[in-house]
């Protein structure tokens, strides 16, 4: 049985085990840039959707640009290349694992009538915190709900030349040093002030008038509308820390506005979805856990709640996530784990993928007394926590990540 086999009847087993079916079901990757997790989740995709147990899949990838992706998949216009380049966020639409899910899923709907296909969303604000890359304009944001709302023969207070106005040149809201620089920031400028109170004010208009509000009847619409309400309110206050002058405050504030922003955005998916299966949600362990998320920028140690606390206040027992795990990538830097670390546990007791539950792993953890957080020179990879045992349910260990090869690349 091949690894994308041996991971989907241990995941199929795993929720026939629980009493209900998620809400959410949640596939961690414990590192970004390898393309092995990601064929993963797209082999399990495709047996879920084969089983009719799931028809969307979202990843932590920008929440506006993944609505062009989905339009692809869905028989719109456009060429898959352009597709890869401009519906995708952080450079993932570079990865061969996700040019083939979006290949595949537009091949999957062809032959399918609109409501039982499969969707496509990324859930990721648009943004990133790194002094590469920061937050966008909510330009982007702010024209669907202005759209929307012009559309459908509500009285908009606000004109758009005024935003437009003060929105002025988006490179002045993308300067990437303001992630760390807080006087490259716009977001308490006088202009930045006002047009939070103009996007509250379009909110409100939105939220008040929803259940009469129809732009040629279609929900996808106002749907598309919330989501731009949601992400210029979550920009402009993000914004707006970025402005602020203690280096802690801003960087712990900036990550849960992020991680607060995607735990919405997923709830809006699973609202739309209720009835067609679970949403997958495909993103870094780091944003899927239950417990505060942690990590180092330069000599800061910054934490804040992730995606997953808020998934689990809302949705208790209907959020399940399942992490995974690395022993060994020689490729990435990446050795032999050491023995008294959570991955050592599982090196020493498996040298095949498996899937070991939260009690099975906290059973095997007590047995050995006290374990240590595994250290990692690679960026993205964030080990497994042995004093947050309950922050998945289920943890897939690979013992071993090979480096890509002619098949991978050609998957």
């Amino acid at each position: 049985m091949t690894t994308d086999e041996l991971m989907y009847t241990a995941v199929e087993r795993f929720l026939d085990q629980r009493a209900r079916r998620p809400r959410v079901l949640a596939l961690g990757e414990a590192l970004h840039g390898d393309d092995t997790l990601p064929r993963l989740r797209n082999s399990l995709l495709q047996g879920l959707v084969a089983q009719e147990r799931c028809r969307c899949v979202t990843l932590e990838s920008d929440c506006l640009a993944g609505r062009l992706a989905d339009d692809h998949v869905r028989g719109g216009d456009g060429h898959v290349d352009q597709v890869m380049a401009d519906g995708f966020s952080h450079g993932f639409g570079a990865l061969p694992a996700n040019r083939a899910l979006v290949e595949w899923i537009a091949a999957h709907n062809r032959s399918r009538p609109p409501a039982d296909q499969v969707r496509f969303a990324g859930f990721d604000a648009p943004m990133e915190n790194s002094a590469e890359s920061g937050a966008y304009s909510p330009r982007a944001a702010l024209r669907l709900l202005h759209t929307f709302l012009t559309a459908s023969g509500a009285t908009v207070p606000h004109p758009w030349s005024r935003i437009e106005e003060l929105l002025g040149d988006d490179s002045r809201w993308s300067d990437p040093r303001a992630t760390m620089d807080p006087s490259h920031s716009i977001g308490d400028t006088a202009e930045a002030r006002e047009l939070r109170v103009i996007t509250d004010d379009l909110a409100w208009l939105l939220s008040s008038g929803a259940p009469h509000l129809t732009v040629d009847g279609s929900a996808e619409a106002l749907r598309d509308a919330e989501l731009g309400a949601r992400a210029a309110a979550g920009l402009l206050a993000y914004h707006a820390v970025l402005a602020r002058t203690d280096p802690q405050e801003r960087l712990a504030r900036c990550t849960g506005i992020r991680d607060a922003m995607m735990a919405a955005n997923l709830g809006a998916l699973a609202a739309r979805e209720q009835g067609r299966g679970p949403v997958l949600a495909f993103a870094h362990n780091l944003h899927l856990r239950r417990n505060a998320a942690r990590t180092r920028f330069g000599a800061m140690d910054v934490v804040w709640s992730p995606a997953g606390a808020h998934l689990a206040r809302t949705y208790g027992a209907d959020y399940a996530v399942v992490a995974t795990a690395i022993g060994s990538a020689p490729h990435l830097g990446i050795g032999a784990p050491p023995a008294d670390t959570l991955e050592g546990l599982l090196a020493a007791t498996a040298s095949a993928p498996r899937l070991v539950t939260a009690a099975e792993l906290t059973e095997l953890a007590a047995r050995e007394g006290e374990l240590t957080t595994r250290a990692s020179e690679y960026p993205s990879y964030f080990p497994l926590d042995p004093g947050a045992l309950d922050d998945f349910d289920a943890v897939l260990f690979l013992p071993h990540l090979d480096p890509p090869g002619p098949a991978a690349e050609a998957a």
